[in-house]
């Protein structure tokens, strides 16, 4: 089964069990994969898919800071809320010793020496790292270990 089956499935389930707010949340993740479906005229598989939670995990994220900012506890919870359902679908989060030995093993399969080659190790370690870190801090870390 796929993960946007799976989705679809639990869309379903949430349905039969009245859960209100979990039914919003996977309707909003279905809704967002079936925009880019229609926007690239392609069926998602489950890397793209998970491309797409992680941007809304990253939305989620930037919502609460956001809200904090303004004081609004209600809409805080509710992201809260939204940003749990939607990592219950994510794979587990690498570790920093598991994101250490990925990018070491991008440097050597992509052959990198330099800065200059940082794009070919960024496009390495997107592909495994996808949904279980943030990339903006392993291209920051890629950079260091390359300078």
């Amino acid at each position: 089964m796929t993960l946007k089956e799976r989705i679809q499935e639990d869309m379903k389930a949430a349905m039969r069990a009245g859960e209100r707010e979990r039914l919003g949340t996977v309707r909003l993740m279905l809704a967002a994969i079936k925009q880019r479906e229609v926007d690239e005229r392609i069926s998602l598989d489950d890397a793209q898919v998970l491309t797409v939670l992680d941007k809304m995990v990253k939305q989620r994220r930037e919502s609460i800071a956001q809200f904090q900012t303004g004081g609004r506890a209600d809409l805080v919870a509710k992201e809260h809320a939204e940003l749990a359902v939607i990592q219950g679908y994510l794979p587990a989060p690498l570790g920093e010793s598991e994101v250490e030995a990925l990018i070491g093993e991008a440097i050597t399969q992509s052959g990198a020496k330099s800065v200059k080659d940082m794009g070919k190790v960024m496009a390495i370690v997107k592909t495994q790292a996808a949904g279980r870190a943030d990339l903006g801090a392993i291209g920051a870390r890629i950079k260091a270990r390359l300078s």
